[in-house]
């Protein structure tokens, strides 16, 4: 073929792919956490080419999350297609737990939420038998050293489990760390489970067991892990492989799909869990991913298919449209008349909201629902897709005492870099700001131990409620810029290390966003900032 397929094959904050064939289509999902819409969805025909036509989750009513924590909300999606219906099957890990959307049309819409009640977990997966029973899988909870896989039928016209909840593989490993995300195929009268374990970082690994049984003992593969990149060390261009699907061709030829990371500047992960693909072959009825390497690499020969190429999804938004791309998201479910489209512009409003930790009295007054508008963010991004690029956006705002509205750089609550333009003690000021966590203690997915710092990198007095703001990053280096209305650009800060970023560092399971904010920063008000135009340029790589 003309073509090759190249990896990453979704780049930038894409985790835990999951994708299904249907006829001479293939279709992919994966990941989103606190970001809105949510689970994204993408076509393609010839494996190598992918275009989002939409998202799984893009109603309020089927997205209920907060901002509080990014790494909460959607984990783990899993798509399947049974009897002309699509399936998608996830956890919201902080409003309801497991649910099943379904679709006669992969683009939408989708149905409302099916909760399965009983469904302990997360990172659920569905499976049809032979004889037309479905089967639900999931992690069970408590330690993570001591979790099992389990396995119940499933009722998908009451969408309830049926029977029996069995426990049926730890994983490969004695007390294997995190064993999740398992999903289940049929192939030569063996069921095959296929999980990841070793955790979401460095350690993280792709393994496999099979049974004669749907319900039965499964028996791990002796050549287990099937896929990792752990034993390569910290100088590895691609790290942390895992958390996989498997796809068959129409001409009988597999391809698993998974998440991994591309660490730059160091061992430094800002761009979070990619996904990426390789071939697969099965030998004396167990896979062999990626034959004769056993690693991940950058670029592999096209399947024996027509070539379909797609759109690249940046350049330059000019917000003339009545509603936003599908590469825009939200930082929880969006708050009516906190966005708007009009005038050829997005507009923001400082909300209540600040764009790092709320000081404890605001979280106590978000708590008790006294603060309106505040279970999402003020802010509109998309995800960082490489490792350098330039971000530029023209902003008018007024702000008034503390309210601050700009570009920022975005890994989670405590981590990001922001260009913002404000007012303090009656003074327009323009400032590059710094926010993160101290090195020293501890830090978890919902509780982070360590102090929150905020540094001022650069801050000048501004004539006008008017600026053009650029991001110029350059691997781990990032340069804020501002033009005024005469054309006269100043460095508010430069070669700021952007290596903080990384999720290593910053922890937590998401990739880093480069968006546009406003915040009243605990005060509630109904002052909007504008942006005339959004543009995201990546450079070759």
């Amino acid at each position: 073929m003309s073509y090759e397929i190249k990896n990453p094959l979704l780049p930038g904050f894409y985790p835990d792919p999951s994708i299904v064939r249907v006829g001479d289509d293939f279709y992919m999902v994966t990941s989103s956490f606190s970001f809105f819409p949510g689970v994204p969805i993408f076509h393609s025909r010839d494996l190598a080419h992918w275009e989002q036509i939409g998202h799984v989750l893009d109603r309020p009513s089927q997205l209920p999350l907060g901002a509080d924590w990014i790494s909460g909300g959607i984990f783990a999606p899993t798509l399947r297609f049974h009897d002309g219906v699509f399936y998608m099957i996830t956890t919201n890990v902080d409003h309801g737990g497991n649910f099943i959307v379904t679709a006669e049309d992969p683009a939408g819409p989708w149905s409302e939420p099916h909760w399965i009640e009983g469904a302990v977990g997360i990172d659920p997966s569905l499976f049809w038998d032979d004889d037309g029973k479905a089967y639900y899988t999931g992690t069970g909870t408590g330690d993570m050293r001591h979790n099992h896989i389990w396995i119940s039928e499933i009722d998908l016209q009451e969408f309830r489990l049926v029977g029996e909840k069995k426990d049926i593989w730890g994983g490969s490993q004695v007390l294997a760390w995190c064993p999740e995300a398992p999903h289940l195929y049929k192939k030569d009268g063996w069921y095959y489970l296929l999980i990841a374990e070793g955790g979401t970082e460095h350690f993280h690994a792709v393994t496999i067991a099979r049974s004669k049984e749907v319900m039965g003992e499964y028996t791990g593969y002796d050549g287990n892990p099937i896929m990792t990149h752990r034993h390569l060390g910290m100088q590895a261009e691609i790290a942390n492989t895992g958390h996989a699907d498997i796809v068959q061709l129409q001409d009988g030829s597999w391809y698993m799909v998974m998440l991994a990371s591309r660490p730059y500047g160091g061992y430094h992960k800002n761009m979070g869990r990619e996904t990426f693909i390789a071939p697969m072959i099965w030998e004396n009825g167990w896979p062999v991913v990626c034959p004769g390497t056993g690693k991940l690499d950058w670029t592999y020969p096209a399947p024996d298919l027509p070539e379909s190429p797609t759109e690249t999804a940046w350049g330059m938004d000019d917000f003339d449209g009545d509603k936003l791309g599908f590469p825009w998201n939200y930082l929880g479910t969006p708050q009516e008349g906190m966005f708007r489209l009009e005038d050829g512009a997005l507009k923001i409003r400082a909300a209540a909201r600040p764009m790092e930790p709320t000081d404890e009295e605001t979280m106590e007054k978000i708590h008790a629902g006294e603060l309106p508008n505040v279970n999402c963010a003020g802010f509109v991004g998309r995800r960082q897709q490489h490792m350098s690029y330039t971000a530029r956006t023209r902003m008018h705002f007024a702000p008034e005492e503390k309210q601050t509205a700009g570009l920022i750089l975005l890994q989670n609550n405590y981590h990001c870099l922001r260009a913002e333009l404000t007012r303090e003690n009656g003074k327009r000021l323009l400032r590059v700001v710094k926010g993160y966590l101290t090195q020293d203690g501890e830090i978890t997915f919902h509780d982070v131990k360590r102090p929150y710092q905020k540094e001022i990198c650069g801050e000048m007095e501004w004539n006008s409620d008017t600026v053009l703001l650029e991001l110029k990053a350059e691997g781990q280096k990032n340069t804020f810029c501002a033009t005024d209305a005469e054309g006269e650009v100043s460095v508010l800060a430069s070669d700021l290390d952007g290596g903080f970023l990384g999720s290593e560092t910053a922890g937590g399971f998401v990739g880093a966003y480069v968006g546009m904010f406003a915040s009243g920063n605990g005060r509630e008000g109904e002052n909007f900032a504008s942006f005339d135009f959004f543009s995201y340029e990546p450079e070759e790589e």
